[in-house]
């Protein structure tokens, strides 16, 4: 159980617009977070705002981001400037009768703070870890571990989640009242990542099976 203290919205996180949308549960941001697989780093560099899609894993309250060293916006956000994170999830397309109403379904996670280098070398592994599983569950402990010239090339964040916030739409579109008798449908058009079947390397040798980390994917 997730017994996290709830969300406590600072002047950057608090929610204006739609503010009936936000949510104050910190399990529920937990919960969007370990949905994804993408998030967007926002940094500023050299004057000018940069936004970069990068993998994230967490562990309780910490987000962990990964990257090459060289990476310009890992090497920004480790100076200690502030960054912001996001992950959204788009449940559905909202359909409505008039086009100013026509919206989206959707959960979305921001989290603000300044990400902190991850030195210790057994946090590194931690960190590595919690992003490995978050792509790929079940395959940190199935696959070879990182060895010194990999961990030397990569840079690992960590990004506290104490100034977060989330936003949640869901339901059928608010239409006008005097929209409601127009001849024009109106809904919801869901939307739902599918999981293929398991696509195996060419150079993978015969009579090797995906195990069922991957094949449960998909159930």
């Amino acid at each position: 159980m997730d017994t996290a203290p709830p969300l406590s919205p600072t002047a950057r996180s608090m929610v204006r617009r739609g503010a009936e949308r936000a949510r104050t549960d910190r399990a529920e941001l937990h919960a969007v977070l370990d949905a994804g697989l993408v998030g967007h780093l926002g940094v500023v560099l050299d004057g000018s705002p940069v936004v970069l899609p990068t993998g994230y894993g967490r562990r309780g309250d910490t987000l962990y981001l990964h990257g090459s060293t060289g990476a310009a916006t890992l090497r920004a956000a480790s100076a200690g400037v502030p960054v912001c994170f996001t992950v959204t999830h788009v449940d559905g397309v909202v359909y409505a009768r008039s086009a100013f109403h026509h919206s989206m379904n959707y959960r979305c996670a921001v989290v603000h703070g300044i990400a902190r280098p991850v030195t210790d070398p057994d946090e590194r592994l931690l960190g590595l870890e919690a992003l490995t599983e978050q792509l790929a569950p079940g395959s940190w402990a199935a696959t070879r571990q990182p060895d010194r010239r990999e961990l030397a090339a990569t840079a690992l964040l960590a990004l506290d989640l104490t100034e977060a916030s989330l936003k949640v739409r869901t339901g059928p579109p608010g239409d006008d009242e005097r929209d409601l008798a127009a001849p024009v449908w109106a809904g919801v058009l869901p939307l739902r990542t599918i999981v293929g079947e398991p696509e195996p390397c060419p150079l993978l040798p015969a009579g090797v099976p995906a195990p069922d980390r991957i094949r449960d994917r998909g159930v």
